[in-house]
């Protein structure tokens, strides 16, 4: 993994008129045949290529694009405001001068009468792994410098619990996750990996930005090879790979943290635990201990009272203990385990554990948050600066923990608690979405929809007829990276890649860049927008910070026309120092960490003087109200898919292919299936309180029993939208899961678990529209 600066590079082979590009997914090159017909390879350097690449050939040219912007009718004619047609209306094709010019009046009516702060600016989502055409920082420059400024978000769907807390226990989010335990000290020290939600190479498979060699696999292999052992606690046996050669546990989903306590008291009752590291390192461990063993609530956490909840025998708690005690051991959870009700409870115990074992700050040992979730975490950090546009200032101080945007639109002035204080959700009068798919994200769609209804106006730019487009009142069509130039990059992957265009746009599609451009004049504000550049000047001017520090280096700085000609470019990286957690171990009093006491606050007495009870100064176990009864006697696992990222590009071809009936695969053991009537290959409907859906089945022994699993970013397709709660087709689980916050510190999101019940669908099996064109 030690990478050198040179270029051209060797894996990126550009024969045959095969041209340089890249993805969340991977780095790959392309060209274009006759008919339209597409061709991708992957890039020749990356030991584990991932498949979603495939996805793009059947996605480029698919009738799901968006080719003409389009105004729904009832806005078109009646004007903004509320409305619950939004999701059923039909639309009407314009040109872009129409639709530009209507849009453009919208935004002079609500900055001048509601002023910027009605506004939202949407775009939470992956968008592009090119760092100019990236959705989320276009739309925000754009509302930045012609709205002068927008309601925001804050945090992330995927770890919206762990990234208010671990800052205030541990070390920045960015900390724990970029700069920690690599995947190079897991091969090489390792002794015991204990990985509470797995490290499924689904997920890693992924990156925020550009990804040229997928190396988890390979690592988790080495580190087998050599003796390493890895312990899977999860539901799903393919939440590690098999060349891990994982012992696989299964405890009830979300009791994660009562099984690490039992952990943790068997440490201490047999004195295994480290306690010349917890009295040196950490802040609060007495009082945490008084929970441990019962003197604060009379209940000892201990291996009978664990396997009490989680279902794991206690003489399998207590070896598990032991084997952990002494040797160089690694706890890993997932963001699996916070997405759920109490996520923080997880994420801060196992860390506690970490703590016990002694091994914080050691290489290959101690406590790595989401370890496998995504690409980019646990690689080395690029020594050089990435291409970066600047979103400008903005001028509204307002936000909003992402997923709870259902709340606010449809409880304005209404008061919420969030990291310690007492917010009110701002009157948002029109949203502004360029770049990702709440339908995908957000959970209990039905209540989404009721939501979106309160609008004056939603805008979505989007390259097809999503779920989200669908709602929408003005859908702008944007083009496809494959249409555009721009240059891929990730500040912990050190090839930069020239992403040359492969395609012409689809129809009248544009770059988000050239619609904010036109839209900006019509609010006077295009030469602050553009700064007078095109978007190949732009391209020029963020390649600058990069080339001129390889230069300050003394290393190679090919000028850009040589990185575009050759099409990619290796950076330096800084070694492999273990970070704050690293620096801290060695000197805790010259380097403490950024906590308020400087230290691993097992206890925090700051989140203890929140007053919150559903989440107390350290961590507890508490029952959740979402547990299986006889209405609803399954655990519904909603994670993520394998054949695409969230739900981008559901229409390709590995993604379909994976489908069965058209439908999304759920997955459940024998001992629930056989009971229900249902068989593998049955088409099967999923319902609650909230909802229902359809999907297709899969019985396995690979998960466990008392579980269904779906994966999420099926395109949600009501069967008739006219239905309050209509039944979704295709089998998008979120009209299943709960819209609540993990918890009123931090407001996560709870979508990966809920309850359900299955039966065996008999009707006639209605046809798949999701991705029919509008």
């Amino acid at each position: 993994m030690n990478e050198t600066i040179g270029y051209p590079d060797p894996g990126l082979d550009l024969s045959e008129g095969f041209k340089p590009h890249t993805s969340h997914w991977g780095v790959f090159s392309a060209r274009l045949r006759e008919n339209n017909r597409l061709e991708v390879r992957p890039y020749g350097g990356d030991p584990d290529p991932n498949g979603i690449i495939d996805n793009f050939p059947a996605a480029l040219r698919h009738g799901a694009r968006i080719a003409q912007p389009a105004i729904r009718r009832g806005w078109l004619e009646r004007g903004p405001g509320p409305d619950d047609r939004r999701g059923r209306d039909e639309f009407v094709s314009v040109s872009w001068e129409k639709a530009l010019d209507l849009l453009g009046g919208e935004l002079t009516r609500i900055r001048d009468t509601r002023g910027p702060g009605a506004v939202f600016g949407g775009s939470y989502g992956w968008s592009s792994a090119g760092r100019f055409h990236h959705a989320q920082s276009q739309v925000h420059r754009f509302l930045n410098m012609a709205m002068g400024g927008y309601v925001r978000s804050v945090n992330s769907y995927s770890s919206g619990a762990s990234s208010v807390l671990l800052p205030q226990i541990l070390a920045g989010y960015e900390e724990i996750t970029k700069h920690n335990v690599t995947w190079e000290q897991i091969a090489t020290e390792s002794e015991i990996v204990l990985a509470f939600g797995g490290m499924a190479l689904k997920n890693s498979m992924v990156a925020g930005g550009s990804i040229s060699k997928h190396v988890e696999r390979g690592a988790m292999e080495a580190a087998r090879r050599r003796g390493c052992e890895f312990i899977l606690v999860s539901p799903l046996r393919d939440d590690m790979p098999a060349e891990a050669g994982a012992e696989w546990l299964t405890a009830t989903p979300g009791t994660d943290t009562a099984l690490m306590m039992g952990i943790v008291h068997t440490l201490v009752g047999e004195g295994l635990h480290d306690q010349a590291f917890l009295d040196r390192y950490t802040e609060g461990w007495p009082v945490f201990l008084r929970y441990l063993n019962g003197e604060a609530d009379g209940q000892p956490k201990d291996a009978e009272w664990a396997a009490s909840i989680c279902g794991i025998d206690a003489s399998t708690i207590r070896t598990l203990a032991r084997r952990l005690a002494g040797r160089r051991a690694l706890i890993t959870v997932s963001h699996s385990m916070q997405r759920a009700e109490h996520g923080e409870q997880p994420v801060w115990m196992g860390m506690v554990l970490a703590a016990a074992l002694g091994q914080i700050g050691l290489p290959g040992g101690g406590y790595a948050y989401s370890l496998g979730a995504i690409g980019y975490y646990g690689r080395r950090v690029n020594a050089v600066p990435g291409p970066t546009l600047g979103q400008g200032r903005n001028g509204v101080a307002d936000f909003i923990p992402v997923a709870r945007i259902a709340d606010m639109l449809l409880n304005p002035g209404a008061t919420y608690r969030y990291n310690g204080a007492t917010r009110t959700y701002p009157d948002i009068r029109l949203v502004y979405w360029a770049g990702g798919n709440p339908f995908h994200h957000h959970q209990d769609l039905n209540r989404l929809r009721k939501a979106f209804a309160r609008l004056d106006t939603l805008v979505v730019h989007e390259l097809a007829w999503t779920a989200t487009a669908r709602h929408a009142d003005i859908v702008l069509p944007s083009t496809m990276t494959l249409e555009r130039e721009d240059i891929g990059y990730s500040s912990n992957d050190p090839l930069m890649v020239a992403m040359h265009q492969i395609a012409e746009p689809y129809g009248l599609a544009r770059d988000d860049y050239d619609i904010f451009a036109d839209l900006a004049e019509r609010l006077g504000a295009r030469d602050a927008f553009t700064e007078g550049r095109t978007s190949q000047q732009w391209l020029r001017h963020l390649y600058e910070p990069t080339r001129a520090s390889l230069a300050t280096q003394g290393l190679a700085a090919p000028s850009f026309e040589e990185f575009w000609e050759s099409g990619s470019l290796v950076v330096p990286q800084h070694p492999d120092d273990g970070g704050k957690l690293r620096r801290f171990r060695e000197d805790p009093v010259a380097r403490p960490l950024p906590t308020p006491s400087g230290r691993i606050e097992i206890f925090s007495a700051k989140i203890a003087g929140h007053g919150d009870a559903d989440c107390p100064g350290h961590p507890v176990w508490l029952e959740k109200t979402d547990t299986p009864k006889a209405a609803s006697p399954l655990f519904l696992v909603a994670n993520q898919p394998t054949t695409r990222l969230h739900s981008q590009l559901d229409f390709g071809g590995h993604s379909t292919e994976a489908k069965h009936r058209g439908r999304e695969v759920a997955r459940m053991n024998p001992r629930d299936a056989e009971p229900r009537g249902i068989a593998d290959g049955d088409i099967i409907r999923l319902f609650n309180s909230r909802g229902a859906c359809l999907a297709a089945v899969r019985v396995t022994e690979a998960i466990a029993a008392g579980i269904i699993q779906l994966p999420t970013g099926a395109w949600y397709d009501p069967m008739d939208p006219e239905d309050e709660a209509p039944l979704c087709v295709h089998g998008n689980p979120n009209v299943l899961t709960r819209d609540i916050g993990t918890s009123s510190f931090a407001q996560g999101c709870t979508g990966q678990l809920t309850t359900v019940e299955v039966e065996r669908f008999n009707g006639n099996l209605p046809p798949i529209r999701a991705f029919d064109p509008v």
